[in-house]
């Protein structure tokens, strides 16, 4: 199987596509983002790393690429060692440098049943599977600007999930990348390095903020209705949990 057969693509705009791994476990199946800015192209998140991402996207030879990574899960740092302009948060840096289980939970895909509906490019089986080492060349936080020319996004930390978890808002157009902070589908929140309090602050702020379109780590695109709705949902689910009013 050819890398492009791996992945699955979805042209969200001119200059915004949707990759996904339609032969990875649901659970694991995660969205990554390619953004074409004018001076550098933005990759968000990184799935597996059952195939060489870094070939298959279409960029100009020399164009610089800034790769994100929005936390150190599994689903969303495979190929994040094909890039050699990697950015994440520092709460996660020396988990990107090393790639343990105990922060990737790869230990978690390796021993789920059905990992994989089609053999990977790479040869690797769930049994074998390990993520390379990706240290970060840029380590981010609260309020950082990412810069592509035509797009600025402000980056955000939204621990919960992962201490390390961020989003990147483009405040002038209220496009919003929020990663597995917030998205379609049950919010996981009971894993290795979740923290329910920290997330209930994350929800709490991200009721409140002012987005357009929501891309999320998995999962369909919304809007700010409904970013809002989940997470005054998932407030409300919680013992003592109160969504704003």
């Amino acid at each position: 199987m050819k890398n492009t057969k791996w992945f699955s693509k979805e042209a969200l705009s001119n200059r915004l596509t949707r990759i996904w791994e339609p032969h990875v476990h649901s659970f694991f199946q995660a969205n990554m983002f390619h953004v074409v800015g004018k001076d550098a192209d933005l990759v968000i998140d990184f799935g597996m790393g059952l195939a060489n991402l870094r070939s298959a996207l279409s960029v100009p030879a020399g164009k610089p690429v800034l790769a994100v990574a929005t936390h150190v899960h599994v689903d969303h740092v495979g190929s994040f060692h094909e890039f050699e302009t990697r950015l994440g948060h520092a709460a996660e840096a020396a988990a990107f440098a090393l790639m343990p289980d105990e922060n990737t939970l790869a230990d978690y895909f390796r021993t789920q049943p059905d990992a994989l509906t089609g053999a990977a490019p790479t040869g690797t089986t769930p049994q074998t599977y390990k993520i390379s080492p990706a240290p970060l060349t840029r380590v981010l936080a609260e309020n950082d600007v990412i810069d592509i020319g035509n797009a600025c996004y402000t980056v955000l930390h939204l621990p919960g999930h992962s201490p390390g978890s961020i989003g990147l808002l483009d405040q002038k157009t209220g496009e919003f990348f929020s990663g597995d902070a917030i998205y379609e589908g049950g919010l996981v929140d009971d894993l290795p390095g979740c923290d329910v309090d920290a997330y209930k602050v994350t929800m709490a702020r991200l009721a409140e903020l002012d987005v357009g379109v929501v891309h999320g780590g998995h999962g369909a695109l919304f809007g700010r209705d409904r970013m809002r709705e989940i997470a005054v949902g998932y407030l409300t689910s919680k013992d003592g949990g109160q969504g704003p009013q």
